[in-house]
């Protein structure tokens, strides 16, 4: 079948600050394509190269690129890009043309119009060219589609089909009531017995039988191919209300489980299923970490917030503290298990700390639980998790939908691309909980409201 022009034509792709802070090798990821860089993104990249974060090293890790791939060349030059299957980069040092001015259209001048410009000089200079703005984000986006301007997301990395992101469970109606009764009673079963595929490694089972209430819950064993039985346990005075739940502190509590994700909305119980099955066995750690990345308000440092830096991320940790207060409820104030998580808090056995603080450290054996992992990107998701040592285990818990960075979605993040590129390893499980536990009352908003 004949291509189309738009499928074999070579374009040039104009890429933004936000693309090149989520990914520092953005330029080299557009095949035989050309790659634009308007003079203004370099002058942001160079406001972003000092600090500690993530985005730090992106702006660090691309001026290192350019430096190298500049060479003997000018910038203004088209400078050939590793690999002969790949186009050439060049600066643009024209961010203005003799038509539209971004700038007048939308009565302000700032960096996002100048880019906006930078394209539309290259579109009149290029006209044989389809030039493409790249950009992660959706306003600039916008407002380069109202300029005539196409423009997309930068793709490399994404989850493309969220509907069928792995949710690490099945329900398999119709199962003969005597693997049933096989499972209650041998604890196991293998998977031949009523499965024609072998399923994902650590792979959860809602078992039915038909026209009976007999059912069981069960996890797919890799190791020996069985299918076995998961029980509802009570992990430090926390019972799991639902099958979900169950699932997801039979992850935490397995030992041959070293990565484990949880996917939920609010009040499914991520976080709390998560740090209960820790603290039960707090034997097998040195310490447990609990962490969450610090998303400040209008995404400013938390230098701008007023107090000590104790007082300026207090508010960013108290949902986390919640949960453990909610555990210690279980119990009186004179009962062993209340005076031991009191003690683990003063002794830091048990830590509670912003993500960045714990950035550096020695991850050997320890049990690592991070909370509101959407809002990681997938570079500082594969940072921590390749810090882990001997015996550390690492849960990653989030909401995929609720993304307060900008430049980030639900496609995006560090959680989903987790979830999406590691399903099938033995040393790891996921779960997607569904099923709001935290009050009627909670759950009535998130039907109805």
């Amino acid at each position: 079948m004949r291509k189309k022009k738009s499928d074999t034509e070579k374009k040039i792709f104009v890429v933004d600050t936000s693309a090149i802070l989520f990914d520092h090798n953005v330029i080299f990821n557009f095949k035989e394509h050309d790659v634009a860089i308007p003079i203004t993104v370099l002058e942001e990249i160079d406001r972003f190269k000092k600090g500690n974060d993530v985005i730090n090293y992106e702006a660090r890790e691309f001026i290192r690129s350019i430096d190298r791939l500049s060479g003997k060349y000018s910038l203004q030059d088209w400078i050939p890009l590793n690999g002969s299957t790949k186009g050439s980069f060049r600066v643009l040092m024209n961010e203005r043309g003799n038509g539209v001015d971004a700038n007048q259209v939308f009565h302000e001048r700032k960096a996002d119009h100048n880019i906006l410009n930078a394209a539309l000089a290259l579109k009149e200079e290029r006209k044989d060219r389809t030039v493409v703005l790249i950009s992660k984000d959706v306003n600039l986006r916008l407002k380069a589609k109202s300029l005539n301007i196409p423009s997309e997301d930068y793709q490399t990395g994404k989850v493309h089909d969220l509907d069928e992101l792995y949710t690490g469970k099945s329900v398999i109606n119709n199962v003969p009531k005597e693997i049933i009764d096989l499972i209650y009673q041998e604890g196991r079963c293998h998977y031949r017995e009523f499965l024609r595929k072998k399923p994902v490694a650590n792979h959860y089972f809602i078992l039915k039988c038909k026209g009976e209430s007999a059912s069981a819950l069960a996890c797919f064993n890799a190791g020996n191919e069985t299918i076995e039985r998961v029980i509802k346990e009570n992990a430090y005075g926390i019972r799991p209300r639902n099958a979900e739940q169950a699932f997801a502190m039979h992850a935490v509590l397995n030992s041959q489980t070293r990565l484990v994700t949880i996917q939920g909305v609010a009040g499914t119980g991520k976080t709390l299923i998560a740090l209960a099955s820790a603290i039960h066995q707090k034997m097998m750690f040195r310490q447990i970490y609990l962490a969450r990345p610090i998303v400040p308000l209008s995404n400013k440092d938390i230098g701008y917030l007023p107090g000590d830096i104790k007082s300026k991320i207090n508010p960013y940790m108290e949902p986390l503290w919640d949960n453990l207060k909610l555990i210690q409820s279980q119990y009186k104030e004179t009962d062993k298990e209340y005076l031991k998580i009191t003690e683990m808090v003063e002794h830091e056995k048990l830590h509670i700390t912003p993500l960045a603080y714990i950035r550096g450290r020695s991850l050997s054996n320890i049990c690592f639980i991070v909370d509101e992992a959407q809002n990681l990107t997938p570079h500082e998701v594969k940072t921590i998790i390749t810090r882990a040592g001997e015996n550390t285990k690492i849960i990653f818990t989030g909401d995929i939908f609720q993304i307060d960075t900008p430049y980030l979605d639900s496609h995006s993040n560090g959680l989903s691309v987790i979830i999406d590129k590691i399903k099938d390893h033995p040393l790891y499980a996921h779960i997607t909980l569904e099923k709001g536990e935290r009050s009627e009352l909670a759950n009535l908003a998130g039907q109805l409201l």
